[in-house]
């Protein structure tokens, strides 16, 4: 970090952590990808996701991100998740600060091979999310859970109690609803993902959302997430969806409170129908 952008931190009232013992490396954001690799989503659909990310995290308008940060760093990890004992790490923290470190990661997760698992639980996404946060040896300026999926929580502790937990350590949730309809589980999916992400899953200041119609809309909207996230920019600052609100209307609006305990109520009544999802 530069001498003019400790100053500016110091001057807005930042506290900046200076090298040495038992002092984490300051970065400008610790950055958790929480990917669904839930059975509801085809091996095509997986590969997609996964040449997205892939993608994305070596683009030039990431890296660029990256760079103009005060610190010009950021810390990121990522796993896969389905249901609550079905997660898998893909790549533990890493700071990546040029653009050879993107390129390594980037490369990681081209390797990767997901493959698809039982269940649904967004709320363990978080909270596994949540451990490798406070586990991080990198202290970020921002804490950002990513969290994509294509239905709501099924599965492990109710979405709201997940949230408020990350929220109350000042840990910001965004998320990348998947709204497409060609998976092979699409009878536990709901029309209205957006509002459930929303509603239910996104939270903390400046949280957002990027609504995914069809898989041609997800590399970039994948890169503009990353950079929005990267930079601290402001959801109006592209074509994201700041928290509360929907593509079509302001969610403060609506009459009755949203069921966040949709995707549970499907499960318990449609599990005959697809056992292993």
């Amino acid at each position: 970090m530069t001498t003019w952008s400790r100053a500016v931190l110091v001057m807005a009232g930042v506290f900046v952590a200076s090298p040495g013992a038992g002092a984490r490396e300051p970065v400008d954001v610790a950055l958790v990808l929480a990917v669904d690799v839930s059975r509801s989503m085809s091996p095509r659909e997986l590969e997609i996701q996964r040449e997205g990310y892939a993608a994305a995290l070596n683009h030039p308008d990431v890296v660029r991100a990256i760079a103009q940060g005060a610190y010009g760093r950021i810390a990121i990890t990522m796993f896969e998740w389905a249901g609550t004992t079905a997660i898998r790490e893909v790549f533990d923290w890493t700071i990546v600060e040029t653009g050879a470190d993107a390129d390594a990661l980037s490369e990681i997760v081209l390797k990767s091979n997901p493959s698809g698992l039982r269940r649904t639980s967004i709320s363990g996404a978080i909270l596994h999310g949540i451990k490798r946060l406070e586990a991080a040896p990198f202290e970020g300026f921002r804490k950002v859970i990513d969290v994509s999926g294509d239905g709501p929580n099924n599965q492990g502790d109710p979405v709201l109690d997940a949230r408020e937990a990350a929220v109350s350590r000042r840990i910001v949730i965004n998320g990348l609803p998947l709204m497409t309809s060609d998976g092979p589980g699409n009878g536990f999916n709901i029309a209205d993902l957006d509002t459930y992400y929303s509603e239910c899953v996104i939270g903390g200041p400046g949280s957002f959302l990027v609504p995914v119609s069809g898989w041609d809309q997800f590399p970039e909207a994948i890169r503009r997430k990353l950079v929005l996230e990267i930079g601290g920019l402001p959801a109006s600052a592209d074509r994201a969806i700041p928290a509360q609100f929907s593509p079509n209307q302001p969610l403060r609006g609506l009459s009755e409170p949203y069921d966040c305990l949709i995707g549970e109520k499907i499960w318990d009544q449609r599990q005959w129908m697809f056992d292993d999802r």
